[in-house]
């Protein structure tokens, strides 16, 4: 007890105090997680294969032709199907390759510049001075090639009433294969 006022002793309080403890508890949590962040390792995330073929049969039976790979090769995967609510035959298929490099196939009713635009880059280069390519067993005979900046290869094919683009940071050669393989075959009858 206080022998001045019979009351207990108290200790004396400052803001500089207040700030200096509320630094040392900031140092000490940034400190917590630094050392827990040592021991942890970052989650290996999967993709996950869906079975795309389940989705163009559903867009077929609604009276649909989406452009789609009769079959992938060896190691490779689709990660995801999308639909355009808002309008027909539009459709976007996501691949996967062995080397998980992205392979994007988009089929819209719009021109090649609005798909590539949305999809490759807003500053596309037509690469046509390289060798084009000429599909023989596909859906399109030729293909319009595009590169951006950044590596990304399109190529781009009207079929039927909608525009095609088969896009990706896959090489060239990879995309040609896709290419190869689009076909608008009924899977159900």
């Amino acid at each position: 007890m206080s022998e001045q006022n019979g009351k207990p002793g108290r200790y004396q309080r400052s803001a500089s105090g207040l700030v200096a403890s509320l630094l040392v508890i900031g140092v000490l949590v940034l400190l917590v997680v630094w050392l827990m962040g040592l021991f942890r390792s970052a989650p290996e995330v999967e993709p996950t294969p869906i079975d795309y073929t389940e989705a163009i049969g559903a867009a077929q039976d609604a009276g649909q032709r989406p452009v789609y790979p009769s079959s992938l090769p060896g190691g490779w995967i689709a990660t995801g199907f999308e639909v355009d609510p808002g309008t027909a035959n539009s459709y976007g298929l996501k691949l996967l390759t062995a080397e998980d490099d992205f392979v994007g196939i988009s089929q819209a009713d719009e021109s090649a510049g609005t798909l590539l635009r949305r999809h490759v880059d807003e500053d596309e280069q037509d690469i046509s001075d390289a060798p084009g390519y000429d599909a023989t067993r596909s859906v399109a005979s030729e293909w319009a090639g595009y590169t951006d900046l950044g590596g990304d290869t399109a190529y781009a094919a009207e079929v039927g009433d909608t525009t095609v683009l088969v896009y990706g940071s896959a090489s060239p050669e990879e995309l040609q294969i896709v290419i190869e393989s689009l076909t608008r075959e009924q899977l159900r009858d």
